[in-house]
């Protein structure tokens, strides 16, 4: 099944409320919020979660009718660009404000679109005391759902409806054997990498930054398994996507990345591994994709018998999960080293689809414990007491203790490393949920 995940625009005009929802339904700050109208510049977009579905939810600014600002004509473009690229829409209306012409004028565009929608009238206070947000039935938009987004009343019955209305989940388009996103900066050579593979002009090959917009896949049979290569745009920093359709690539490429199974990211061998990149590296082993590095433009450094060993140390000391993802140095202008990059994805691809038997798993975790046991907490011992791998891609495993929230980080990384020295994993994020081990006698003290 495809792990595709959709997308839920929030559309409004300024100022009735879409970051301060945006903020209710992750549960956390991520939008910035003021009174002030016009505050959202930027698009915010992160995944939410609701009752067991998972989907995009994107914040979109308020739409200024007949603004001939350059902010303004921006803001109302991408949320033109919203509608075509959401899987459903949240038309929000401030139910203090009653119905508002440029309210109604968003609705006669919003029904022409033929969008799967949701009319949320925001800022209803007293529910259910207060029924001034049937007046929005007017809109022709069906019936208005109110919630207050600062209180949270009406949130839970609103997100019901929505995940009743995404999409569901559909098979994957194609019978990959294994899909692999090829991730940079714009203009590092994705297109010309993908080319040089394929041995042909697939991709629109430009010195301009920015020319792939949209994700292009290319299918290529390799010792028996067809791999899925998909060629995505540039993932930009948020301050500079001041294009719409540069941010919705942007947003097309995280849902890439969580529908890949290895990440193979280039950087410019002539620039090294700049802040970007390791943004663009972190995205892929958070979403828990296979990781390869590949160093592009290779053919262009002067260099020595050092010089690949001294890049790769740089490379490795940015972070410490560095070390565990396979670096190769490439030319996608020349080929060289372009073929070899398949084995390596292979490989990793594999690595991330092992599993470990669990005896083999708790001898390697009672070894562990023995050489550095867990801190004690509150005077009493943690006891990491058994563990097993409960899952695959990527590799999950789950160690049941007697406190299990009371482990901290630096311990779990430790349980990390050592289950990456035993078993290599290269390439692959390895993931550890502590339990508790005893949860029925918890509950009975």
């Amino acid at each position: 099944m495809s792990r595709r995940l959709p997308v839920v625009a929030v559309i409004g005009r300024p100022n009735v409320g879409k970051s301060t929802f945006f903020n209710r339904v992750l549960g956390h700050r991520a939008a910035i919020v003021d009174d002030r109208p016009g505050v959202t510049r930027d698009r915010n977009f992160a995944k939410a979660e609701w009752a067991g579905r998972e989907f995009f939810v994107v914040d979109t600014g308020g739409i200024v009718e007949g603004s001939d600002e350059p902010m303004d004509r921006l803001v109302r473009d991408q949320v033109l660009t919203a509608v075509e690229e959401a899987d459903l829409l949240l038309f929000l209306v401030d139910g203090k404000d009653g119905v508002h012409p440029l309210d109604q004028r968003l609705s006669e565009f919003l029904r022409e679109s033929g969008r799967p929608m949701i009319l949320v009238v925001n800022k209803v206070d007293n529910l259910p005391r207060d029924p001034g947000y049937h007046d929005f039935w007017s809109l022709g938009l069906g019936e208005p759902v109110p919630v207050s987004a600062i209180s949270g009343k009406g949130s839970g019955d609103l997100l019901d409806r929505v995940v009743a209305e995404l999409p569901d989940k559909v098979a994957a388009a194609d019978d990959a054997d294994l899909r692999i996103a090829v991730l940079g900066k714009p203009n590092v050579g994705k297109s010309s990498f993908v080319n040089r593979l394929f041995g042909e002009e697939r991709m629109v090959v430009s010195d301009t930054p920015g020319t792939t917009r949209d994700p292009v896949d290319s299918t290529l049979s390799y010792h028996g398994k067809q791999l899925v290569f998909v060629d995505t745009a540039g993932l930009r920093r948020q301050s500079r996507m001041r294009e719409s359709v540069e941010y919705y690539s942007s947003l097309r490429t995280e849902r890439v990345i969580r529908d890949s199974d290895v990440c193979l990211v280039l950087i410019d061998a002539m620039e090294g591994l700049h802040h970007q990149d390791m943004k663009v590296v972190e995205a892929a082993w958070e979403a828990g994709c296979g990781v390869v590095l590949g160093v592009n433009k290779w053919d262009l450094v002067e260099k020595d018998h050092t010089s690949a060993p001294t890049f790769e140390r740089a490379i490795r000391l940015r972070a410490p999960f560095l070390a565990a993802v396979p670096i190769l140095f490439l030319s996608a202008l020349s080929g060289q080293r372009v073929r070899r990059s398949l084995d390596l994805l292979l490989t990793v691809a594999e690595e991330r689809r092992r599993r470990v038997p669990t005896h083999e798993v708790n001898q390697v975790l009672e070894t562990l414990v023995a050489r550095q046991p867990p801190p004690h907490f509150r005077g009493r011992p943690v006891k990491l007491r058994y563990a097993t791998q409960a899952d695959t891609e990527p590799p999950t495993f789950v160690v049941f203790s007697n406190f299990p929230h009371e482990v901290p980080a630096h311990y779990v990384r430790y349980l990390q490393n050592g289950f990456r020295s035993a078993w290599g994993f290269r390439g692959v994020p390895i993931r550890i949920r502590i339990r508790e081990s005893n949860p029925a006698k918890r509950r009975s003290r």
